[in-house]
This record gives C-alpha cells, structure tokens and sequence, in this order.
C-alpha cells in the first residue's frame, strides 16, 4: 500500500504562539522554560493533527526555535569562536545553550557581552531566510545538540506509530554555509562532519526510528563534478555506517525544482528511497519512473508546498498513476512537493473570505487531507464525492468573471519599449537631481519603516474591530508621523521618511487597495524568527483603483522643510511575498502589478515628493535555480520595475532597496534597473556584499547599511565609521549614502534613537575628514 507522508509543518502555530513566547522570552518576560513549555505544546498538536489526518510518516525535528539551519549548527557543533562556546576548539560532548543558540541568530549585547549575529540570507528563492553556517579552516564538528533525538523520542512517547526525524544532509549544509578561511574549500571539512551525522543516526536507529528525511536541497542546483563526487562520498560512508543493522532507512529528499543533470546522481546514491517536487518539475518524473530500481521507495510530491491553491485531484491522479505503472504501490510515498513551513496553518480559522473564493484554497491543515484523499486514491480507494467537488472548484475557479478583468489585460497589452526607459541616462540624471535635492556629501537616510510599537499595534487592531472611527485613527497616524518626522529631524538625518504606521505589511498593505487580491486574518507564514508575515492572495487581474500612498508622503512633506521620501513595494516583491495565481505566468501578473504601481509613482511626483523609494528586496530571490532560466525571469523582472519607474521626470531620484541577497549573480540586472539610488544590506557580512557592486563598476549611487536591524544590538560609532570607510576605499564618496541595512518596523524606540544617532555621528565624523 502507498502511504500518506509528510515533509515538515508550519512552528509559529495558528495564532503565532511561537512568535509571541520567543519575543516574551527575548524581553525577558517569559522564562526558557516556558518558552519550551510552548514549544513542547505547539509540537504536540501539530504532531496529532497530522496523526488524525491519517499521515503515516509524520516528521519529526521539523520544528525550530527559529531556524532549522541554525538548529543544524547547533547539532555539528560549528559555532563560530566568537561565541565563547568551545574556546578549545577540540571535540567535547558540551551542549549548545539557549543563549549562545540566540545569540547566533540575533546577536548578544549584555552584562559585558557584545557579539554580532552571523550572516541571514534566502533560503533558495523564498521568502524563508536562514541563518548561514560559518566555516574556517580550524573548524571541529562535534554533536553538540540532541534536539533530532529528543523530539523523536518526545513523538514516540506521544504515542506516533512511525515519527520520521527530518534533518538538512551534510553536503547541502556546507554548500549553504560560508567560507571564513582563505583558500579553505568547505567540502574538505566533509569526511569529519559525516562523524555528526554517523552519530546522530546511530543514536534515531537506538531509539526505533525506521526511517530518517535527510533533505538535500542542493541536488536542484547547477553542480559541478566536485560537488557531485562529495554527495557519492557522503552517502557510501552513511550507507556504510548503517549497513550494520537494516533497520534505518533514508529518505533523500529534494524540493523547489528539477534534479536535471543531477537526477542520475541522486539515483544511484544508496539510500531507501528519493522525494521529488512534482509540482515544480513534474516532466522528471519520467526519467525516474524508468530509472529507479525496484528496491527504491518513491516519494511523489503532488501537493503544492508552496501555494494556496486546492490540488487538482485528476492531475494529481494522472501523475501517481503513471509511477504506479512502473512502481509497486509498497514503494510509493504520497506527499506534499516540499515541507508545508511555506504554507498558512488552517484556512478554517478564515471566517471572513470570499466563499467562492475561499473553495479554491487549500492550507497547510487542507493540504493533509489532500495527501490522505490521494494515498487512498492510489490504493484503489478514491472518494467520489470529495473527487466530484474537487473538480467542480477547478472548473468554477478557471471560468470566475472575478478573475479576468479586460481592461487590466487591455492596458498590459498595450505597454510598448518607451515606457520601460527613462528620458535621460542615469550621469545626466544625476546632475540634475544633485541641484535640485541640494543634499550634502555621504547624505543619511533610513530605509523606510520606523518602530511599530505597541501603541501603534494596538490602535490598529482597535480600529479594525471598530472601537476606533476613521477620523480617531487618522488622527493617531497623523500624530505618530509627525514625531517620527521630528525625531529624524533631532537627529538630523538628511533625507527624511513618515514612518509607515498605517501599514501593517510592506506587502499586505498594498494588495489591500488593489484590484486581484483577497486576504487573511490568520494566514501567517515564517519569514525568519519570530517575523511572520500574512502574504496576499493573488487571485485575479491586478489593477489599482486609487492613490495608495499620495496622502500620508504629502502630509508627511508639509511638516518639514527637509525631503521626504515616498514609499513604495516594488513589483517583484508583491510577487514574491504574495501566494500568486497559477493559471498564467507569474511574469503577467508581475506586469501588471507594474502599471498599478506605476500610477502611483507618477501621482506622488504630481504632488511634490522629489524621491522615491521602489523596494525590491525580493529581486535576487526570485531568480530561478537553474542558470539556464536566469535570463528569461531576469529580461521580465526588470522590465517591472522599469515600467513602475520610468514615468517620472528626470529630476525626480528613484531608490530602491535590497536585502540578504547575493548580488554578484544578478549584478548587470541591478544594474539594468536604473535606480538612480540602491540601498543594501551589507553590515553582518562586514561590507563583503558590496564587493560585487565595487567589481562591476556599479555607475549609480549606493547605500550599503551599515548596521544590522535584525539584531537588538546598537553598534558603536566607530564601528559604523570603519565601515564607511572600507566602502569610501572602493566606491567614490559622491555615490555613498548613509543608512541602516533594513526597516526599523522590528525594533523599538531607544535603540533605533541609540542607532540612528550614531550613525549621523559616524557621517559626520568623515564629513570632516573629508573636508579637513
């Protein structure tokens, strides 16, 4: 019989519990007790939830305080010196501590302790970010956490007939961590990681568990020979160590793409059996059913891991049936196309959707139903009844007058080369918003959110509940600007933002005013952390009825003499952050997301705002795994963003943002967006991202940030002022701007005051000495 398995669930919990105890913690508010107690409490339900869906293998060890990555350092081992947790450097059986664990992810300043936090970045091309494993040439792995061993033994206690422990493989670990050594090849430090792996497979084996997911993402990518011959060393040496007692068996599981030139590899390596997201890549799956020997279990992944919409049972039937035709059924896993963490929990807590919209939809809870409706399908047992009503919301949601709007496609239609180009090149452009602007030398700027306190959180939630009019609420974002506007003022920051109270969500807020979305109220899905956020739902054509952003940038204008800028989400990024249609290609409704914005841009510049701001943080994250793919998204993604930028005049500056994102594959891209002003992230890897834009001769100005809003700590000045200037050694002081690495929603008032100041002291101090 094929059976029901599942790849990983949602932690936050359905009401964000996670969230709420880890931030409770972090204040000091919560002991760590009860932070596990929470923890402890969210596990076991998730765990009974998938055992009352009817899954067979639930796994296990999906769960994380904050990131699995993270967890993966703890459990090598490999935490980097400055954590004071090995000092020896030599193998010990000392355990990693909550402290030191948070420390990693967030940095630590206390009671004579001041350590930054290692580097965070996208987990292939989500919205997910994880922390990045550390690498130096002296680095030892040791078994330094037992948090895979416990949670199986935890789930065996409660009672799960076959827990399946989840862990991230050795080889993709070191490929998604960095070098810190010069010269030092991070797969040399393979044959004393697999040591980790070879315990901690003995001691799941000791304690009863039959299989282990050992997930190797990387085998979706563009591997060289090298990297090919590490994953046949890693797995021989694992089967090796396991081949003297059968009981264990792994599950290699890859997700997000096509194993291509890898799949013969993936393969052969000796292993139980091989996932593959059919979602993403389902023409692989004919290679495999032809390829895969007859003693190797198939995990088919025919549910969308990473969307909301219902499976099309029939497809999804036409795909099981064909592996059936060559595979026995006892081999035969049936499961979701990567783990349901990129899902929302439950769409039964949304009592507020649109009904015939909301019978489209599926999330996490839903999509575990799909997976048993199909395993019984592929046992020869299909549900009519949920079969018929599954095809009647497949046929109701392709012919839906809510989703086509013509004259949306009737103005897509018509967008033609000239509006893709601004009227100037950027050198000419740049003399002319120099004296308009009149800004000094290095001027500061901040990203664009300031602190959403409680206060803020609060009024917003009273007005939704309308224990708060429209007028009342006004007031008290008008209120809130106006003393962001004057502390930036205080501080004497250059270029000034409003803060964005009004808006919940960089993303949320915009789809809220635009034709083609539907929302949430507990769709929440982990960026990183205790970040979660509540992506919109794309479900039809994309148009923008009204000014989204005109009032508040104008208001915020008139209470200050000092430019400010508006704030806007760029394309790409709705994109990406939203759950997006799937019934034509992303890059259309990317265009169209571009016209809306678009006339958004050219309404700000009518009413006086000078400089814009275009967030794309999610630019890099969208590019496809595969190289051959680069050009296609990169040729469509581009052209968005010129289409929501190119309307303004030549004296108006458009910025734009991006974050933890490697630069160097996309860098004549970045380029080719003709921002006339880019903002990055570069202060956790020490100005290192800036490298790519020094080598490419960026022509445009930039601000790489130059401290970390991720973490709580406040950098020193002098700090600040070193990186400045290693920048100003590479890049002429006339592109330069002054700014943090991120929004300031996160962080609250006395340290991002604290932060802030620090860094215009830091400006001015090279002010000086340029001058001097």
């Amino acid at each position: 019989m094929a059976l029901a398995t599942n790849l990983g669930f949602p932690r936050v919990g359905v009401d964000r519990e996670l969230k709420k105890a880890q931030e409770a913690f972090w204040r000091g508010d919560k002991s760590a007790a009860e932070l596990e107690q929470t923890a402890f409490t969210l596990r076991q339900r998730h765990w009974q939830l998938q055992h009352e869906a009817g899954i067979d293998h639930i796994p296990v060890n999906d769960f994380s305080l904050y990131d699995h990555v993270l967890d993966t350092i703890a459990m090598t081992g490999s935490i980097p010196p400055r954590y004071g947790f090995n000092q020896s450097g030599k193998k010990t059986d000392k355990q990693v501590d909550l402290n030191t664990y948070f420390a990693m992810a967030r940095g630590r300043q206390a009671a004579g302790v001041d350590v930054v936090a290692m580097e965070m970045t996208k987990w292939f091309d989500t919205n997910y970010h994880y922390i990045v494993p550390e690498f130096y040439q002296d680095t030892h792995f040791s078994l330094a956490s037992h948090k895979v061993i416990d949670q199986f033994i935890e789930a065996k206690k409660q009672g799960l007939a076959h827990p399946r422990p989840v862990l991230l493989g050795p080889v993709s670990f070191l490929l998604l961590g960095k070098s810190y050594s010069k010269d030092l090849n991070k797969l040399d430090l393979l044959a004393d990681l697999l040591k980790v792996y070879q315990q901690v497979l003995s001691k799941l084996e000791a304690a009863g568990a039959e299989w282990v997911q050992i997930d190797e993402p990387c085998l979706v990518l563009d591997l060289d020979a090298e990297i090919q011959q590490a994953y046949k060393t890693a797995y021989q040496q694992l089967a090796a160590h396991l081949a003297k007692n059968k009981k264990l068996k792994l599950l290699l599981t890859t997700y997000f793409g096509d194993l291509g030139n890898n799949l013969e590899l993936a393969l052969s390596l000796p292993v139980a059996g091989v996932h593959l997201d059919l979602i993403r890549a389902p023409q692989q799956l004919d290679q495999v059913t032809n390829e895969i020997t007859a003693d190797k279990y198939l995990s088919m992944g025919v549910i969308d891991g990473r969307n909301v919409w219902k499976t099309d049972f029939n497809h999804a039937l036409v795909l099981i049936n064909k592996a059936l035709d060559k595979i026995s059924s006892d081999h035969l896993f049936i499961a979701p196309s990567c783990s349901l963490l990129h899902s929302p929990v439950d769409l039964d807590q949304e009592t507020s959707l649109d009904s015939r919209i909301k019978n489209w939809l599926a999330f996490a809870k839903q999509k575990l139903a799909e997976i048993k409706l199909l395993t019984d399908a592929a046992n020869g047992d299909i549900n009519q009844v949920a079969f018929a009503e599954n095809q009647t919301a497949m046929r109701a949601k392709s012919t839906s007058e809510l989703i086509h709007n013509p004259d949306v496609k009737s103005a897509v239609a018509k967008v033609d080369e000239p509006m893709l180009q601004r009227k100037q090149p950027y050198a000419l452009r740049a003399k002319l918003q120099r004296a308009s602007l009149q800004l000094p030398i290095l001027p500061t700027t901040t990203i664009g959110s300031f602190p959403q306190t409680k206060d803020v959180r609060q009024a917003r939630a009273r007005f939704k509940k309308g224990e708060l009019n429209a007028a009342e609420y006004q007031q008290f974002l008008q209120e809130k600007t106006k003393e962001t506007i004057e502390i930036q003022e205080e501080l004497d920051i250059d270029m000034l933002v409003h803060g964005e109270f009004e808006r919940n969500d960089m993303v949320e807020y915009f789809g809220e005013q635009l034709d083609g979305f539907i929302f949430t109220r507990n769709g929440w899905v982990q960026s990183y952390g205790s970040r979660c956020v509540k992506p919109p739902i794309i479900f039809g054509d994309v148009a923008r009825p009204k000014p989204m952003t005109v009032a508040w940038s104008s208001y915020a204008q008139s209470l200050t003499k000092r430019l400010v800028k508006g704030m806007l989400t760029g394309p790409i990024t709705i994109l990406q952050w939203s759950f997006v249609r799937n019934d034509q290609p992303r890059s259309e409704t990317c265009r169209q997301i571009a016209l809306a914005i678009r006339q958004e841009v050219i309404d700000l510049e009518t009413a006086g705002i000078k400089a814009i701001q275009i967030d794309e943080p999610a630019i890099r994250e969208g590019l496809p795994l595969r190289k051959a793919d680069w050009a296609d998204y990169l040729s469509w993604a581009v052209d968005a963003f010129r289409l929501s930028a190119a309307g303004v005049k030549d004296e108006t500056q458009i910025h734009t943002h991006m974050c933890y994102s490697e630069f160097n594959d996309i860098i004549q891209a970045i380029s080719d967006l003709d921002a006339d002003v880019i903002s990055i992230e570069t202060s956790r890897s020490a100005m290192e991202l800036l490298d790519a834009f020094v080598e490419f001769q960026y022509p445009n100005d930039i601000g790489p940030g130059v401290y970390d809003i991720h973490s709580p700590r406040v950098p020193k000045t002098e700090e600040m002022v070193h990186l400045l200037e290693k920048a100003l050694k590479v890049i002429k002081a006339e592109q330069v701007w002054v700014n943090p690495d991120c929004g300031l929603k996160t962080r609250d008032w006395p340290e991002v005051k604290e932060a802030l100041g620090q860094m215009v002291a830091a400006t001015k101090q090279l002010r000086q000495k340029m001058s001097a």
